[in-house]
């Protein structure tokens, strides 16, 4: 009888060590499936990554758009014509020192530039999330909207906004035009996303 009892044990630690077992191993295989769940999709980092973005071929005057963390981003080549109206521009303007509105502060003054010639914006207008349209050569007139020399304007609701991206007095947009962060790489080549660390920059 002591015999049978010592098998009976014996047995019962066998199932226990196998029941046990089997059991760890099925917990593995379901918590794989959600811890993966849980971390980034490559489409997540990839929103969330810098854009590196060539401007060797943008020409003055010209305008290149671009994608990041799914918002359009504009980069336009200003020529000394366009530089010289915006302090003109100021006496219309609602935040002409960008004080009310998102910039970096390595962005801020009248160009809310890292070098003057290259203007760097979230091309969303800070009014209903529309995307403005880019009228450099207006001749001072875009459907109702007079006297203005130019930059970009929304036709969603009409607001205007200056060539470096400050929104104009009585329209609805509350807000210049956002700047990401961004720096330079080099002479030609900008990253979107990456804050400049040395805010002296060249034309």
């Amino acid at each position: 009888m002591a015999h049978d009892k010592n098998v009976d044990k014996a047995k019962r630690r066998f199932l226990t060590h196998v029941t046990t077992s089997v059991g760890a191993v099925g917990t593995g295989v379901a918590v794989v499936p959600f811890v993966s769940s849980m971390q980034p999709s490559a489409r997540a980092k990839a929103a969330g990554a810098p854009v590196e973005v060539d401007i060797s071929r943008l020409e003055p005057g010209r305008l290149l758009k671009v994608e990041w963390r799914g918002k359009p981003v504009w980069i336009l080549r200003r020529t000394e014509e366009m530089l010289a109206t915006l302090e003109a521009d100021e006496p219309g303007l609602a935040d002409p020192n960008s004080s009310e509105s998102d910039q970096p502060a390595y962005a801020t003054g009248r160009t809310r530039s890292i070098r003057p010639g290259i203007l760097v914006l979230v091309g969303v207008c800070t009014h209903l999330g529309c995307s403005p349209l880019d009228k450099f050569d207006t001749g001072g007139t875009v459907g109702q909207v007079h006297d203005w020399p130019g930059g970009f304007f929304c036709p969603c609701h009409g607001s205007t906004f200056d060539l470096s991206g400050r929104v104009y007095k009585n329209v609805p947009a509350p807000r210049n035009l956002p700047v990401p962060p961004h720096s330079f790489k080099d002479d030609n080549t900008i990253l979107v996303g990456i804050d400049h660390a040395d805010e002296t920059g060249k034309a």
